[in-house]
């Protein structure tokens, strides 16, 4: 049987590829701070000693429109491309190719809609940097197939908070179930406090702080019954106008399970966001 070998959540900013390689009167002062804290999260990872990465993001309108909007969507190719051009343009992103896993994909297609999920998929996924930006942090060599997972969480009507923590506990239970010997490592990126667009997206730290306290914590200690208590589709509106991103953050608790406190949890206060980092092992820390 498979092993997951890490669960991983991380907030995915597009900036952090161009901060990161400036150099000069180019680099942002907070580079080198974002840099150092990255570094470490990406151990975290390089530890478990992954052989395959499911990874959980939202496509930001590139691929999936109102035309056609999957809630739940497993990306079954050999190959992904990215990112798409405004990515390129806006964030400097590189062009990517990752290979997929098609069996790991199959499989969870396959026991999704058995286990009560009727997932979406697509042979023909191009993804974005909900998926690249994690890999650029996490393992920028690209050399691990990934299975990628598509959530909603722009477009209306949402599935609710909790039925993410469904999908994030049916994730884990497919992984476990798959019948060959693998490392997996689990990663999903999401957001806390967010607006974009609005009158507080370029404030001196995220929109609400208050918010971004609370929900660090809830994940760091696996507080899922706190969490599920005060976190709705209507409250999610008032943190920032794009704070529905958090949802994919309670998606990863539900992989993590309720209860699991994090075994590395660190955040960096940028001008407009809270950046936050989480990981655990199912398994106890690596040696």
């Amino acid at each position: 049987m498979a092993t997951v070998a890490a669960v991983i959540a991380s907030t995915h900013h597009p900036f952090y590829y161009r901060a990161s390689t400036a150099t000069g009167a180019d680099r942002p002062p907070f580079a080198d701070a974002w840099v150092a804290k990255i570094e470490a999260f990406r151990e975290t990872l390089t530890k478990a000693r992954p052989d395959i990465l499911v990874m959980v993001g939202s496509d930001h309108f590139h691929q999936l429109w109102l035309d056609n909007m999957p809630q739940f969507l497993v990306g079954k190719a050999p190959y992904f491309d990215a990112n798409w051009y405004n990515e390129e343009r806006e964030f400097g992103l590189p062009r990517m190719r990752l290979a997929g896993d098609e069996q790991l994909a199959g499989h969870i297609l396959r026991n999704g809609l058995d286990a009560g999920f009727d997932l979406a998929f697509s042979n023909e996924l191009r993804i974005d940097h909900s998926i690249t930006c994690p890999i650029i942090t996490l393992r920028p060599e690209a050399d691990l197939p990934i299975v990628p997972i598509y959530t909603n969480i722009f477009a209306p009507p949402l599935p609710r908070p909790g039925r993410f923590v469904e999908l994030g506990q049916t994730i884990r239970q497919l992984v476990e179930s798959w019948p060959i010997d693998k490392r997996v490592a689990i990663i999903g990126t999401g957001h806390l406090s967010l607006e974009l667009g609005g009158p507080r997206q370029f404030g001196a730290h995220g929109p609400d702080p208050e918010f971004d306290r609370k929900a660090v914590d809830w994940i760091a200690s696996g507080d899922l019954d706190g969490c599920l208590a005060e976190v709705t589709l209507d409250s999610l509106h008032l943190p920032g106008n794009a704070t529905h991103g958090f949802m994919d953050f309670m998606l990863m608790m539900g992989v993590a399970g309720a209860g699991a406190k994090a075994d590395h949890v660190d955040s960096l206060d940028l001008f407009h966001t809270m950046e936050a980092y989480f990981t655990w092992y199912p398994n106890g820390v690596p040696a």
